[in-house]
């Protein structure tokens, strides 16, 4: 492939696209949504894998091990962007991303053929938390590459409109693996899917993974790296000059909390816990939830593009800045517009019959087992345990000292037991009487124990996950165009990896297992969106105030 003359690309910003510069954005881009594919494929089947891999603790801490097995592969990004970063920075940006497509992709088809616990035991979630770890490295190399890639082969004043393509892939990754799943689950029938069929889209990543690997191959290095090599100037000590030098640090530092902190709150607020909030509290049928999901996400994926072209004319920080303000301003009253719309009943009946657990707080746990052998027998406990397994929102009023603990429903009150010390056989019938009860009261009082589709305003909810997209595209259109421009390209792979995967590998990756965490510890549904809320409040102040416009920047300076 031609290289573009980087003379050419700084000075005329009003030229058409060439064909070599259509090439460079659809091989990048269709290689990047494979890759997020095959990462995002185990969120979108994260209830379902709790059930395979994880079986052997209960079904609160199933799901949340679940949760963290997601987070694992975030977790891991920015040392992934620390070993990819370094690579780009030195042997070239079409190599190292190359490498980091055949990762993900083995990674991902290896999961399509892992026998789960109920056969090896332990060792399934074991290896299937190694390979999210494998996953999470790989990407943390991936998106830094590519954005560069692109980026540098952009003329000036089309940075944004260039980038906003590879910001398209993360949405349209989750897209293609929604699709693929629906496709599975519609064809194969729940129950197949469910014991069987949910491998298959695992394995449709081999097929993935030749096609990537062979579109990337035809790729040449980027203009802006073959002429530094050229010219002797590429760095020779990546992560030194990075981290070590506080000119640089200072930006890097800045560019995580002023930016890409809140820009992944944002995105994976308005996608994933969007996705988990609709299945796991509002009981919204699986297949009707990944439905909607996906419907905004092809509402909204047009808005990355509108964005980023239009950072390039009035600059990248004020449309980041502005998403992160609209989201933490209304994520409460669209997450209540959407229980009012997708599972009225609860909406009705926790205005109507509000339920409260009152008990005495030094006899309730945060009931999270790791390893399967707690036992939650207090009666606060044991209420909070039936109102968690029926996503029920609950508050809490505290009780004297000693004092059995009670749910009240409405104006009904259903007393708790005491379990501890109690012999099993006594334990199962008082247990299984009262939930019998607690579960008559809460049907009595409207609390369903599924959405009725009768009931759901399906184009509202659509309405609101759109406005939730809208956010996405927002924070995320301009960024990897500002994230280019904040740093020189001797050591732009290296500096921008790094904040981007700390911003979205731990502040946007912990946010579904944070977030549901607050939930299960308050009762409350909507606790859990404070975490979003107080760091894109963070972002915006910090970003407006400390760090710079660059839309007008030359990149080609080493």
């Amino acid at each position: 492939m031609a290289t573009i003359d980087t003379t050419a690309t700084g000075t005329t910003p009003n030229r058409g696209i060439t064909k070599e510069e259509r090439k460079v954005i659809f091989a990048s881009s269709l290689g990047t949504v494979f890759e997020w594919y095959d990462f995002y494929l185990y969120g979108s089947l994260a209830a379902i894998i709790a059930k395979h891999f994880f079986a052997g603790v209960n079904e609160t801490t199933s799901f949340i091990f679940a949760l963290l097995a997601f987070a694992a592969g975030f977790a891991v990004r920015p040392f992934g962007a620390i070993v990819f970063g370094r690579l780009g920075d030195m042997i070239g940006r079409k190599h190292t991303f190359l490498i980091t497509i055949v990762i993900m992709g083995t990674s991902t088809a290896i999961v399509g053929f892992l026998p789960g616990y109920a056969t090896i035991g332990v060792a399934a979630p074991v290896i299937l938390i190694t390979l999210r770890l494998l996953q999470g490295l790989a990407l943390g190399g991936e998106y830094g590459g590519a954005a560069t890639y692109v980026a540098e082969h952009a003329p000036k004043g089309k940075r944004g409109y260039f980038t906003s393509w590879i910001q398209t892939t993360a949405t349209l990754g989750l897209f293609l693996s929604l699709l693929v799943i629906l496709a599975c689950r519609t064809l194969l029938g729940t129950e197949d899917f469910e014991a069987w069929g949910w491998r298959i889209p695992f394995l449709v990543s081999i097929l993935l993974l030749i096609v990537s690997v062979y579109i990337r191959l035809q790729l040449s290095e980027s203009p802006v790296f073959k002429k530094m090599k050229e010219e002797g100037k590429s760095s020779k000590a990546p992560l030194t000059e990075s981290f070590a030098r506080w000119d640089n640090l200072k930006i890097v530092i800045m560019a995580l909390l002023g930016g890409t902190a809140g820009q992944a709150v944002v995105w994976y607020t308005g996608q994933f816990y969007a996705l988990f909030f609709l299945l796991q509290t509002l009981k919204i049928d699986p297949q009707t939830a990944n439905f909607l999901i996906a419907g905004s996400l092809l509402i909204g994926t047009p808005f990355f593009i509108l964005f980023g072209s239009l950072s390039d004319r009035i600059g990248r920080k004020g449309i980041i800045m502005v998403g992160c303000i609209l989201a933490a301003l209304t994520y409460f009253p669209i997450f209540h517009a959407l229980t009012e719309y997708g599972n009225p009943d609860v909406f009705a009946a926790q205005a109507k019959n509000p339920v409260t657990v009152v008990a005495d707080p030094g006899r309730c746990s945060f009931q999270f087992d790791p390893v399967g052998k707690a036992k939650f027998t207090s009666s606060c406990d044991l209420a909070k345990t039936v109102l968690a397994k029926r996503a029920i929102p609950y508050e809490n009023e505290k009780a004297t000292p000693g004092v059995v603990a009670q749910v009240r429903v409405g104006d009904k009150v259903i007393p708790s037991f005491e379990g501890t010390g109690m012999p099993a056989a006594d334990f199962k019938t008082r247990n299984d009487a009262f939930v019998a009860t607690l579960g008559t009261a809460l049907k009595d009082a409207g609390y369903p124990e599924k959405a009725d589709p009768a009931k759901t305003n399906y184009p509202m909810v659509l309405l609101l996950l759109t406005i939730l997209v809208i956010y996405v595209t927002m924070v995320y259109g301009p960024i990897a165009a500002w994230l280019v421009e904040l740093f020189p390209a001797r050591i732009r792979y290296t500096s921008m990896s790094l904040p981007y995967h700390i911003g979205n590998g731990w502040f946007g990756g912990f946010l579904p297992t944070v977030a549901f965490a607050m939930v299960a510890a308050t009762g409350d549904i909507y606790y859990g969106l404070w975490y979003p809320i107080v760091i894109a409040v963070m972002t915006a102040i910090l970003g407006t105030f400390f760090l710079p416009e660059t839309k007008d920047r030359e990149i080609h300076h080493t």
